[in-house]
């Protein structure tokens, strides 16, 4: 296949130019004309263009992962620019060419290529998953069909925000609680480990009885001093085992369940899968993706859960053999009651992704309330334990000492 630079003309008579890839310059000119694009000139050149440099990139970026800040953006300039008049292919081009960021860039320029020669948007973006995931390439289509592209990419960046936002909090409200028990426990392990040795040998040389709580943190910081290969050993053993268990059917199926009904934390996570499940939801719909391929995409999207996953394929299966949303979901036993009966709401007066976006505001309350709650309270919480356990390795020391002076004094 041959490469092809061409100059078009929009209908302000401004000129540009761009390249296009076909069997020949008689089908490239085909392939432009069909797009409604009026070419001045097309002359072939060797295969040395910016979209060829690119290939190796290409292959490398198709496995890389974007930041979502990214997409975002460029889900908002493409709209911006489809709306605003510019080709399609020219607007791609153009995010491509000026993007900051390194994997976007040679991957945008390479979904240019392929929409240039004839394929679908969502087709081009389909060879990216890691990128675009089944979300994206959904509502594209949906957009492409029903002849909303532009809308349906500001979706896609109000969907891709509100992502953002929940993992933006989670990530600030365990941030400094990680922050501030990893340096107390490295605090704690240099106290038992390089400042504990030498008050035994000086209890060892008075060779006193020793209260049972000195015996503890002798006896911990003798094994962490003497035994560190056997302990990081059984750590590796644990991790490993639990990795294993995990990561099989039966195993993986029980620490699904135990994330949605774990104490403290397991309404908080069930609520994380519901909100995002309402607002994906709500989301295609509002693009026009059939109630089918909607939780398709859920599907997929929610396997990190097997639980909910199963439950939204059972849910699906009922849709698909006639009975209502709101039913399906209800007969799966996995989501609450609320969410069941504001769907049934939402199917008897017609505004089900409306019913949907609500409710998942409703639960984004919930979330943010329990980060709320847990940021307050966790600080605390590891100050005071951390500071009891300081408290009782400086108190297994200072009671020998004190018991020596007291001999002392007699």
């Amino acid at each position: 296949m041959a490469r092809f630079n061409y100059v078009s003309q929009d209908n302000n008579g401004r000129n540009y130019t761009s390249h296009i890839d076909a069997a020949s310059k008689e089908r490239a000119l085909e392939i432009l004309q069909s797009k409604g694009i009026f070419v001045i000139e097309i002359t072939p050149v060797v295969r040395k263009s910016i979209f060829s440099s690119l290939n190796s990139s290409t292959f490398s970026a198709a496995s890389a992962k974007v930041p979502g800040h990214v997409k975002i953006f460029f889900a908002e300039q493409l709209s911006t620019l489809i709306s605003g008049g510019v080709p399609l292919v020219r607007a791609i081009s153009l995010l491509g060419q000026y993007s900051s960021d390194k994997t976007l860039g040679p991957i945008l320029l390479s979904v240019a290529r392929d929409v240039s020669g004839g394929n679908s948007l969502h087709g081009a973006l389909e060879k990216f998953p890691k990128v675009f995931d089944h979300t994206w390439l959904s509502m594209i289509q949906a957009g492409e069909v029903g002849g909303h592209l532009s809308e349906a990419l500001m979706q896609i960046a109000k969907y891709e925000k509100s992502t953002e936002v929940l993992k933006s909090k989670i990530i600030t409200a365990v941030t400094y609680p990680g922050i501030l028990f990893m340096m107390s426990i490295g605090v704690l392990i240099y106290f038992v480990v390089g400042i504990v040795p030498t008050f035994a040998t000086i209890f060892k040389d008075f060779d006193m009885e020793l209260p049972g709580i000195t015996k503890m943190v002798l006896t911990v910081s003798d094994v962490i001093r003497n035994h560190l290969f056997i302990l990081m050993l059984g750590i590796l053993a644990f991790v490993a085992a639990f990795y294993i268990l995990t990561h099989n059917p039966v195993g993986r199926r029980a620490w699904n369940k135990f994330h949605l009904t774990m104490p403290i934390f397991g309404g908080f996570i069930s609520n994380i899968y519901f909100e995002r499940i309402l607002s994906s939801m709500a989301t295609l719909l509002n693009s026009g993706v059939s109630i089918i391929n909607v939780l398709n995409v859920i599907e997929e999207a929610f396997e990190s859960n097997i639980i909910i996953q199963d439950a939204i394929i059972e849910a699906k299966k009922g849709v698909t053999s006639g009975k209502s949303i709101s039913e399906s979901f209800r007969r799966t036993k996995v989501f609450p009651g609320l969410m069941t009966e504001m769907m049934l709401m939402g199917e008897e007066s017609g505004r089900l992704p409306h019913i949907m976006e609500t409710l998942s505001k409703f639960y984004t309350d919930q979330i943010n309330q329990f980060i709320m709650r847990f940021s307050a309270l966790i600080d605390p919480i590891l100050i005071v334990g951390i500071g009891a356990i300081i408290a009782l390795v400086v108190l297994s020391i200072f009671m020998p000492i004190f018991k020596m002076s007291q001999i002392g004094a007699n």
